[in-house]
């Protein structure tokens, strides 16, 4: 399978287009802003005009997209994906969104003959930009191995995680322990600084004990000890998937009591005006409550 879509050129989607051109995939693209179909057009790729088109010249279609409904109006739309269609195409939806939604999707997928994945990734716009995703996928393991030398361009661990849904699923559970993490560790901090301790020798610490973790070990000293929250994975964004996993919980019956309360704190975080910030910057409300900064 060397013709492949895309669909979806923001902050993770570029990159990872770029990495299939480089790996030579024949590439149609689409996007709603100009700018970045033009960057990948000038890399080698073709400008499809609509979903609809990119998907009559592709064999395989990767979308990379903000949320369910623009999933759903790309593929389902009078020039969506599904109207250019045709009976062993697979779409590949690398967006995060959530698992009862994609199941729809599937099921629309596969009553034209299409072979639908979910397989969203971790690794950020850092690991889209070095093809070292990890990627985690629901669907068909069959249709996974068609797609596994294609997917190997833009991730270095990919994994067959279940059925449709799954992978969705495992990024939800992933991400909501991610979010979490950044608020602990953001009030532990804080904490420590105010009594205090010094900050690097707090982080140098407990990075090699029981309390580490990705968020102390990796947003702490490349976001809140340099007082930099440009880039990075957005406030917007985690809390997009603290909300997805609520909704999961309610239709699953799970209650998810600190998924709730810490999905309020991003939100407290976005009417500060973070949201475009990265995730770490919720540590700029624990730091205004307590008046102190962790900052080296």
């Amino acid at each position: 399978m060397r013709t492949v879509g895309f669909i979806g050129l923001g902050a993770m989607g570029r990159p990872m287009a770029a990495n299939l051109i480089q790996a030579g995939y024949s590439l149609t693209v689409y996007d709603l802003v100009e700018s970045a179909v033009a960057e990948l057009t000038a890399k080698g790729a073709k400008q499809g005009m609509s979903p609809r088109e990119v998907a009559q010249a592709s064999e395989v279609i990767i979308t990379m997209l903000p949320n369910n409904a623009i999933v759903e109006a790309v593929l389902t739309g009078s020039d969506g994906l599904l109207a250019g269609s045709r009976p062993g195409q697979i779409i590949i939806d690398m967006s995060s969104v959530t698992p009862g939604h994609t199941k729809k999707m599937a099921a629309l997928a596969e009553a034209k003959g299409l072979d639908y994945l979910d397989a969203p990734v971790s690794g950020g716009v850092v690991g889209a930009k070095a093809g070292s995703l990890t990627i985690m996928a629901g669907g068909k393991a069959e249709a996974l191995e068609r797609c596994r030398e294609l997917l190997m361009a833009l991730g270095k661990k990919i994994y067959h995680v279940g059925p449709v849904g799954a992978g969705d699923t495992v990024k939800l559970v992933n991400n909501l322990i991610f979010g979490i993490g950044m608020v602990a560790v953001s009030e532990a901090m804080t904490l420590g600084v105010k009594a205090g301790l010094d900050p690097q020798v707090l982080h140098e610490v407990i990075s090699v004990s029981t309390g580490r973790c990705y968020a102390m070990e990796a947003k702490v000293p490349n976001f809140v000890f340099k007082g930099e929250f440009d880039g990075g994975f957005a406030v917007d964004l985690q809390y997009k998937d603290l909300e997805m996993a609520s909704q999961t919980g309610k239709e699953l019956g799970v209650p998810l009591l600190l998924t709730n309360v810490v999905g309020q704190v991003y939100e407290a975080a976005r009417a500060k005006g973070l949201g475009r910030k990265d995730m770490s910057s919720v540590i700029l409300l624990q730091e205004e409550l307590a008046g102190v900064k962790v900052r080296t």
